[in-house]
This record gives structure tokens, sequence and C-alpha cells, in this order.
């Protein structure tokens, strides 16, 4: 093991700073489409065909964002909710559509709260001298993730953050780590990296020199999953352990 110093931990976001849901990601586009077709959640006496029309638009979505995933895995090209509602044929800048995005977030928002062991880490680290940083692969914005960490109040220890909607590659991909390295203002040698991904999250971090920390409790669906030979420099059972992980190191 290296001796060299930690200057900084960056951190995956969904099933590592937010414990692991199970989600219907058919529904969260449903209840998109209902609100673009005006449709109530709880309204049963809907004409079929519109119903219908709700049900085509939301598998067009769900479609489009499978298709974008996909690339991410394959080419590690990113993509932003504007770009997977654009392909379905959809004007993101829409009247409708931003009152399905808001039911859309009221979907996900049970899905998106901090795991409460986040700040004492995080404060943990900042009492050593250890920068904080985050980088997710994700379609949503910067400033929607940014209001979920200020919603759960930690968003004020977090040195640099970084979302693979606002660069064109996602994890694994060198430059996302890149990018995350320079938002905290470190080398790689000097960094770690957090996450509950093999493939995205051990592998991709490992190429550039970061130590890999993997978090291995979220039941990732068989599709999302990249077999891949990696090994990481330890695993942490719960967030809390990474303290201990690395003060070890030191």
């Amino acid at each position: 093991m290296t001796s060299e110093p930690i200057d900084a931990v960056i951190f995956d976001w969904g099933g590592t700073l937010t414990p692991w849901h199970p989600v219907d990601i058919g529904e969260q586009w449903r209840v998109y489409a209902r609100e673009i077709h005006g449709i109530p959640l709880d309204s049963s006496d809907i004409p079929e065909a519109d119903l219908q029309a709700a049900h085509d638009l939301a598998d067009r979505i769900l479609a489009a964002e499978d298709e974008a995933w996909a690339r991410g895995r394959t080419a590690h090209e990113s993509a932003h909710i504007d770009d997977i509602l654009a392909a379905a044929g959809l004007d993101p800048e829409n009247d409708k559509q931003l009152l399905a995005l808001a039911a859309y977030r009221r979907f996900w928002e049970p899905h998106t709260f901090t795991d409460p062991h986040v700040r004492p880490l995080w404060e943990g680290l900042h009492q050593r001298g250890i920068r904080v940083g985050v980088l997710s692969n994700t379609i949503w914005t910067r400033d929607y993730h940014r209001s979920v960490f200020a919603r759960d109040g930690v968003l004020d220890l977090i040195d640099g953050d970084v979302y693979s909607s606002e660069i064109h590659v996602v994890k694994p991909h060198r430059e996302a780590f890149e990018a995350a390295l320079a938002a905290v203002r470190v080398q790689a040698h000097r960094a770690v990296y957090v996450g509950d991904r093999l493939y995205e999250d051990v592998h991709g971090p490992q190429q550039i020199g970061m130590r890999a920390i993997w978090i291995p409790h979220s039941d990732i669906p068989l599709v999302q999953q990249v077999s891949v030979d990696a090994t990481p420099d330890a695993t942490a059972h719960e967030l809390l352990d990474i303290l201990k992980i690395i003060d070890g190191w030191a």
C-alpha cells in the first residue's frame, strides 16, 4: 500500500451517499407522462385513449433513457435529462414539461435522501484536513443535486462536485475522474474514490492512480452491471467505516 497522504475523498452519489432503493424505473416516466396529458394520478375515470397515449409517451421516454445509459456503459457518453426528453420528441421548455418534471421529481424524492452518516463522515474527513468531493453519473442537473444536498444539510461540507450531465463523459472514463480531481484540487495518487459499483467506482478510479473503497450493499440490476476484474483497495460496509480505513492508511 502506498504511503502517500490522502488529500481528498470523492464520493459516488446514488447507492453510496443515498441508501440503495429498488425503484420502478418505468413508473417515473408514467408519472411524468400523465402530467403531460393532464391525467391526475388519483383519477380512475380516464378515457382509455388518453391513458394509452400517456403510456406510449412513457414508453418512448424510457426507451430513450435506456439507450442513453447503454451508451454510457459502452461508449462512456454522458446524457442530460433534456437530451432524453428531446429524443422522445418533447420540448423540455414547454410549460407542461416543467409541471411534469416537478411530478417526476416528487416521484424520486423518497429515493434521494442522504444517508444520516454522511454529515459525521464528512465532518470527520474535514477534521483530518481531507477535502470532500462528489462525482456522479447522472442525467439530472447540478442545481437539482445541490438542492438535495442543501435540503439534507450537507451542501456546506462539499469542496468540489461534478455531475456527468454537465460533462461529455461518464464514469469509468478517466476524464470524469480528472474533472472531479480538478474540482477538489488534488492529484490522483493522493485521492480516494468511494462507490458501490465495481466497474464505475473501483476499476474507473484505479485506472488513473486513485485508491478505491467499495461499498457493496447495492442490489444493482444485471442490465446495469459490467463485468470487470477489479479489486478494491478497501471495502466499507458502513459509511463511517471509511474514517477507520483512512486512519489505517495514514
